[in-house]
This record gives structure tokens, sequence and C-alpha cells, in this order.
């Protein structure tokens, strides 16, 4: 049976998720992964099980399993959303990884070298910023929620995925941010915004972190915004071995998800077996 995918339907989906209040990083995610899906379809936009398993394929072959995932995941929605569960496919299965790829690990080392080079290049912003992401775990669409009036409080209460949670502000980085704010003549509402007024979001981060790579001598693969989160993760569990109380400042629902935020590298594994002693 044949079903048309337009760009009509497309974002009355999309309204739908919003009604849903789904975060604005899902809803981007959702809506680039449904129209590059649709630009591989026969004039019309004409879907059938057959083109989802083929596109499924390839998609395997490019990508890992989990980014694949992700793609079926929007599509599979829309396809419930739209009534059209014969178009659902399965997702990729994949075997549980207990160590994560040191090539894509920021350490504390890189993430210094990044302030630094912030600071060298006179980005304010990116500094406290890139600050402000490592010491409290934030996702970068939560940076709305860290404004004026939260530094005075010292918590900043975030709003995200349906659910509220109280995120503390460390003393040292509310003088620092509070500073910025003097500098910048911010006077309330939310610390980092662009030249226009709008908060800043995922892209304008990203292409401003790319851009200190080179100067910081740290591999642009590892410099993105929720890689500052998994840092906070990492050095968080280290001190504290609290996954639970992890999970809390997070915001995560599931324990799961945060045991995939301090996963070791594979070096790191490797020097734990060899401690083992078990070879002569």
């Amino acid at each position: 049976m044949y079903h048309w995918m337009t760009q009509a339907e497309i974002q009355r989906f999309l309204a739908h998720l919003r009604r849903e209040e789904r975060s604005p990083g899902t809803l981007a995610k959702y809506r680039r992964d449904l129209l590059a899906f649709a630009a591989r379809l026969p004039q019309g936009g004409r879907v059938d099980k057959e083109q989802v398993l083929a596109w499924k394929e390839e998609m395997a072959r490019r990508y890992a399993p989990s980014t694949v995932n992700s793609m079926i995941a929007a599509l599979n929605g829309f396809f419930a959303f739209q009534g059209w569960h014969g178009c659902r496919v399965k997702a990729l299965r994949q075997q549980r990884e207990i160590f994560r790829e040191k090539a894509r690990e920021l350490d504390k080392g890189e993430y210094l070298a990044l302030l630094a080079a912030a600071r060298r290049r006179g980005s304010q912003r990116l500094y406290h910023v890139m600050q402000t992401l490592g010491a409290t775990g934030i996702r970068v669409s939560e940076l709305v929620f860290v404004t004026v009036e939260a530094l005075a409080a010292g918590r900043a209460l975030v709003h995200c995925k349906g659910k509220r949670r109280a995120v503390l502000l460390p003393q040292k980085l509310c003088r620092a941010l509070q500073g910025y704010c003097r500098a910048r003549g911010i006077t309330a509402g939310p610390v980092f915004v662009t030249r226009t007024g709008r908060p800043v979001d995922r892209s304008n981060l990203w292409r401003e972190m790319q851009a200190l790579c080179s100067r910081a001598g740290v591999e642009a693969r590892k410099v993105f915004p929720h890689n500052f989160r998994h840092l906070f993760a990492r050095a968080f569990y280290a001190l504290d071995k609290d996954l639970a109380k992890l999970a809390d400042l997070l915001g995560h629902a599931s324990i799961e998800t945060t045991r995939i935020y301090i996963m070791e590298s594979g070096a790191e594994h490797k020097r734990q077996v060899e401690r083992l002693g078990l070879i002569l």
C-alpha cells in the first residue's frame, strides 16, 4: 500500500510534537531526518515499506547503528502519527558497548586548552558558555535558563522534556558570569544572547567551538556542545560514584542513559585489565 509524504504532513507532525512539549533539539533532529528521507522519495513523495527498508539498509552501510536507530525513531514516530503502521521498521540490533571510543572523548586537559584559546582570542561569551556547560552539565538548550536572576539565587530552574529540575550554580561561576553581565550591560533575563538579543543556540556555539580547535590543539571531532555535558558527568562520577544522584543532576529519567555518559575509554579499560596481574 502506498502513502504520500508531503511537507505539509511533516509540518503537521512537528506541530504535534511541539504540543507534546518535545525539546527544540528533538524537533530539529526529527525535522532534519524526515526531510532527508523525503528528499529521496519518488516525485510526489510516495512511500511504501520496501522503500523504507532500502533506505534503512543504505543508512546502515553509511552510519553507526546508534545514528541509524535515531533516524528510524523519527520515521517510525511520523508513520505512527499518520497511521501508516505498515511502513514502520525495526531498529538495528547492536551489542551494548562497555567503553567509549577514546577519539571522541574530551578530557579535562583539552577542556582547559579550549578555555585558554577562547580567552586569547577574546571570545568572552564562548569562554563563559563552555565553563557553564562544563561546571553544571546542563544541555546547550538549557542555557536559556541561566539568567541574571538565577545567578543572584545561585540556582537555575530548568524546564526540559516536560520536567523541571533545579541546577545549582557554583559560587565561583556565578561571580564570573555576573562580571560578564556587567561588562555586557545585561541586567535581566538570559546571560548568553546573540547581538540581536536572542538566546544562543547549538548552531551558533558549534561554529564558534570549531573555530577554536586548531588554536587549542584539540581534534575538531571532540569539540561540540554536548561533549561538555559528558565531561561533567565523568568528572562528577569520578569524585562521588553516585549514579542515581548524577542521573538527577543531568535530568535523566533512566539511569541506563546516565551509564552511557560515564563509560570509560578503551585505553582506561585496557589499563584496568593489565592491573589484574593475571599474566606472568
